[in-house]
């Protein structure tokens, strides 16, 4: 989706991040060619023709003919007139169905536009079973690449708030489908914008905003500096159904330290990114011996922290931070805030900064920095002392 205003900053970043995938396959030593674009909604925000016609003239301009490439509908496009004038505007500027399933190099390509909102009614379901079992039986060990915009409820991060449930039953007889879904626009390197359960599920981020689906932030969901977020997923898969993909940032032009490997997708039991798998691996992150902790313009009643990152003991990032304020003789709390680390920018910044208000004067206060990571592990730095005036 665009944010408001900023139509020409996210065209641009579209146009970016096509002429940058066309770039990074040139220079790989395996395979240099990019043979499918794919976009799961709201690529028009308030779904006029108008903006129809421009995604598909950017796409279009920038896509070579040896790629394909395909969309599915959802919200956004329904914004202006509806569902049904969203489907005839669609056959218009696209000329294609709004739900496809295609061949490419011998993979399975499944995408399926929402019925509504980004509801599914029963038309879709039978359309997913009926061309999720014909690519089944081509190949039942291969991989099958299933798009759709609302993510698949407890699925990936953001698809508590953000995900729908209608075709859950349908998806878990294909373990071998690796899904992709938007809406949410979550971080793709939060590690949790992989799931596997029942079959492989990804995120697939924002090229307008970043939001976040955790509700303990002092700012919110949405944090500072949102729209400083641009991401996609490149996704690699071999002849022997093996598949490797890369968060890449478009803003910064690099790929984020993270590739999701699935060796087999077919088989469960050999899924890396469960939950149970991950939580118990956690490992918490850590203050190195060089963290620094400051409080400045302190008055009667406030004063502001800041403070260097901790460090993650793992491949990922540290999450987020819990700051809490305790008046000093009473041992009591009287503020709590919790902020991001800010992960979501490729250049993370080295310090975090937070001010703290509402405090009495002439009052001494405890205060400890608590670090997490994504699964539950955490390290609590030793207490600071400060003293309001």
């Amino acid at each position: 989706a665009y944010v408001s205003g900023d139509y020409v900053k996210v065209e641009e970043r579209l146009e970016k991040a096509i002429k940058r995938v066309y770039q990074l396959c040139e220079e790989s030593e395996s395979y240099n060619k990019l043979d499918a674009f794919y976009s799961v909604g709201d690529f028009a925000n308030s779904g006029t023709e108008t903006q129809m016609r421009k995604f598909k003239e950017i796409v279009e301009k920038n896509l070579k003919p040896e790629t394909q490439y395909a969309l599915t509908m959802a919200s956004h496009e329904y914004h202006s007139e509806g569902v049904e004038a969203a489907y005839e505007k669609f056959a218009r500027v696209f000329d294609t169905p709004v739900d496809q399933h295609r061949v490419i190099n011998g993979f399975h390509f499944i995408s399926i536009t929402c019925s509504q909102g980004c509801n599914f009614h029963a038309d879709k379901i039978a359309f997913a079973a009926k061309e999720l079992k014909k690519a089944r039986e081509a190949d039942p060990k291969k991989p099958i690449f299933v798009f759709q915009h609302p993510h698949i409820t407890d699925t990936v991060y953001g698809s508590m708030l953000w995900g729908e449930d209608e075709l859950y039953a349908t998806y878990m007889d294909y373990p071998q489908m690796i899904n992709f879904s938007g809406h949410s626009h979550a971080p793709i390197n939060n590690p949790r914008s992989i799931h596997q359960k029942h079959f492989t599920s990804l995120g697939t981020g924002s090229l307008s905003y970043t939001e976040l689906d955790e509700f303990d932030k002092y700012y919110g969901t949405v944090p500072p500096q949102d729209n400083n977020c641009a991401q996609m997923l490149i996704v690699e898969a071999n002849d022997k159904g093996q598949v490797r993909i890369y968060p890449y940032d478009i803003l910064t032009e690099n790929f984020f330290p993270i590739t999701w490997e699935v060796d087999t997708p077919c088989d469960p039991d050999s899924f890396k990114y469960t939950d149970a798998i991950r939580y118990k691996n956690s490992k918490a992150p850590y203050f190195p011996d060089n963290f620094k902790a400051e409080f400045s313009d302190v008055n009667s009643n406030q004063f502001t922290l800041t403070f260097s990152q901790a460090k993650p003991s793992d491949e990922y990032y540290v999450n987020d931070y819990i700051i809490t304020v305790k008046e000093t003789a009473t041992d009591l709390i009287v503020k709590r805030i919790g902020l991001w680390s800010e992960y979501y920018f490729y250049n993370m910044p080295e310090t975090l900064s937070v001010t703290i208000d509402d405090l009495k004067p002439d009052t001494k206060y405890t205060v400890t920095i608590k670090a997490n990571n994504f699964f539950e592990a955490s390290t609590t730095y030793k207490p600071l002392f400060v003293e309001t005036k």
